[in-house]
């Protein structure tokens, strides 16, 4: 889809599918894109709702009038794909989230790595969850998306280890790995779990316990991507292979 996404709570339209966007959203619509009685926007709830519509018109600078006649329901893509990411340094981890969304990542879960620089504590990892999370919104929506990805609460290594135990297949970017991301056998369907390491890299400890979890480490090329960036291309890689971008 190609018409400019807007997030609404809800799809309740009034009489002949006259439908009001307003608040920021409306706000967007009308003073930032500017858009005029005739043209195409997605309405969606980022969960998978959505719905094309046309534009009516506009009433002051906030709201937008557009013509709702029905909703439709985006399926979850299959295999589903959760990238645990370490938390990176400054406002690498909105990056991160960015592009990640961009490519179609499904969930994507920050991790408290050992060797993180950075750690989330307090009011301040409650501001940088709400970055995340606001980002991978944002991006959904410049990405033409009606299904954001989740971010999860900041996980310890713990749970990153029970995500990984209950995944159909499990892996570690990892400069140990033998094997290249590009050659694995990839589930048709279920669940991909990729662990993405801080800058400081995955310690033995958490790889090993990684590994008795059922992961596996592999190693995604010949150069060392940033921690920023490393979750994009090895999702890039899953998503081509699996055949969802295809």
């Amino acid at each position: 889809m190609t018409a400019p996404v807007f997030v609404v709570d809800h799809f309740d339209a009034g009489g002949g599918g006259r439908y009001v966007l307003d608040g920021p959203e409306g706000r967007h619509a009308v003073s930032v894109k500017r858009l005029r009685a005739g043209e195409d926007v997605v309405l969606t709830d980022g969960a998978g709702r959505w719905a094309e519509c046309v534009v009516l018109g506009s009433e002051g600078k906030d709201r937008l009038i557009v013509q709702l006649d029905s909703v439709a329901e985006e399926p979850p893509d299959e295999p589903r794909l959760t990238v645990v990411q370490a938390l990176p340094k400054g406002d690498r981890g909105e990056v991160a989230v960015e592009t990640m969304t961009e490519v179609g990542v499904d969930a994507i879960v920050p991790w408290a790595a050992s060797r993180c620089i950075t750690q989330w504590k307090g009011e301040r990892g409650l501001k940088s969850l709400a970055k995340w999370r606001a980002t991978a919104r944002e991006a959904g929506k410049q990405s033409r998306r009606v299904r954001f990805p989740e971010v999860a609460d900041a996980a310890t290594t713990k749970r990153v280890a029970s995500l990984l135990a209950d995944a159909d297949f499990a892996a570690v970017l990892h400069e140990s790995g033998t094997e290249p991301l590009a050659t694995a056998e990839l589930p048709a369907s279920g669940e991909i779990v990729l662990v993405v390491g801080p800058e400081g890299g995955v310690s033995p400890e958490e790889l090993a316990l990684f590994e008795e979890a059922g992961a596996r480490a592999y190693r995604l090329g010949r150069s060392v991507l940033r921690t920023s960036t490393a979750g994009t291309a090895a999702a890039a890689l899953l998503l081509g292979r699996t055949g969802r971008w295809s």
